[in-house]
């Protein structure tokens, strides 16, 4: 049976209205793993600031701990970064991404395949909160708002995640559905206006329907229930053909209610590397040296060991060796950028490598 919490927010994923949201969503787990996407903003010259702002949000009004996973640019990242991306994904309890670009975050978690780690936390009873421009990206498609609005070209549909689909709601998903900064210009459904709108509603496939949500109104799906509530300031909206149904604020509603599809169990195939379970170092040494499609996922477990070493979780001394070993092993076996890589990854955790004639030596900083 499906499990995990669902929640879409309209917009105002960081003000005060939404803080009881929040923190409905975050009573579910204990202890909380909290992580925050960047990739819908990575094209910003301010994605540290734009971080900063949301992990003191959770500090601040919510007294959580939020870890940023940073992956602003799938081809500038190396396999490393979006393997270690993936799996601190899968490993949250409560995943949140928001503002920026849905076509920009598109870029970047379609060729990750990102949608089956989200699944994947849904599937162990955790919660993806996805707001504003991020929202759009969960349907069977995403319409690219600021090509749209800002470049002015014609309107046309990119592929979604589709994450929707695996709980039998064939949809699109449009945030914003009440804007009204235009003022005497229409500005509703995400900033698209009506005429396009519904444009583009007349080029979804036949059983495609659209999912609105109001500014500052969650949609929290709690799949374990198979229910549908409103939370918020407003409604949300149901969209099929020419009927329009109103999803009003504190309503509950049966998601069979709005079901169009037949849900069909997922086969989900990973491995215990993809998985997170607990391997010691030696372990993973062991896969990294054996090569072959786990050797990345394993550098990037003991990278994460490493990172927790210091704090009593266990001595980093051991972690350091394994990670210096499978740079050895690379770099003997003419793997130059994985073996750059991982000294990289030595270098942010202030540990600095010096390479001599009679071996290696490193030391904490």
């Amino acid at each position: 049976m499906a499990r995990g919490v669902l929640a879409i927010l309209g917009s105002g994923e960081t003000a005060p209205g939404m803080t009881k949201v929040h923190r409905g969503l975050l009573a579910r787990h204990e202890p909380v793993r909290a992580v925050n996407l960047d990739s819908s903003y990575g094209f910003q010259l301010n994605v540290p600031q734009m971080s900063e702002k949301l992990e003191e949000y959770f500090k601040v009004s919510l007294q959580i701990d939020l870890t940023t996973l940073h992956l602003a640019n799938f081809h500038q990242s190396s396999e490393l970064e979006r393997t270690l991306f993936k799996q601190r994904a899968r490993q949250a309890n409560y995943v949140f991404a928001g503002p920026g670009s849905p076509s920009y975050a598109l870029n970047q978690w379609s060729p990750l395949n990102l949608g089956e780690d989200l699944l994947h936390v849904l599937d162990e009873d955790g919660t993806l909160c996805i707001a504003s421009a991020a929202a759009l990206t969960l349907g069977a498609f995403t319409a690219p708002v600021y090509e749209i609005y800002k470049v002015g070209v014609e309107p046309y549909w990119l592929p979604g995640l589709n994450i929707l689909a695996n709980y039998g709601l064939n949809c699109v998903v449009i945030p914003h559905f009440d804007n009204n900064e235009g003022g005497n210009y229409d500005t509703r459904y995400c900033y698209l206006g009506q005429p396009r709108l519904e444009g583009l509603e007349q080029q979804l496939p036949e059983g495609v329907s659209t999912l609105g949500i109001d500014e500052h109104t969650a949609l929290i799906f709690d799949f374990a229930n198979d229910t549908l509530s409103v939370e918020g300031k407003s409604n949300g909206y149901w969209r099929q053909g020419n009927e329009s149904r109103i999803l009003e604020n504190g309503s509950t509603t049966s998601i069979d209610e709005l079901r169009t599809t037949k849900v069909v169990p997922r086969v989900v195939l990973t491995s215990e590397i993809d998985l997170g379970l607990d391997m010691d170092p030696s372990e993973l040494g062991r896969v990294i040296l054996e090569g072959g499609p786990s050797s990345l996922s394993a550098v990037a477990q003991l990278v994460q060991l490493a990172e927790r070493g210091g704090e009593g979780f266990i001595d980093p001394s051991s972690l350091i060796e394994g990670l210096l070993a499978a740079r050895r092993s690379a770099r003997d076996a003419g793997l130059y950028d994985l073996a750059d890589q991982l000294r990289d990854v030595l270098l942010n955790a202030r540990i600095e490598v010096n390479d001599a004639v009679d071996g290696t030596t490193w030391s904490l900083h």
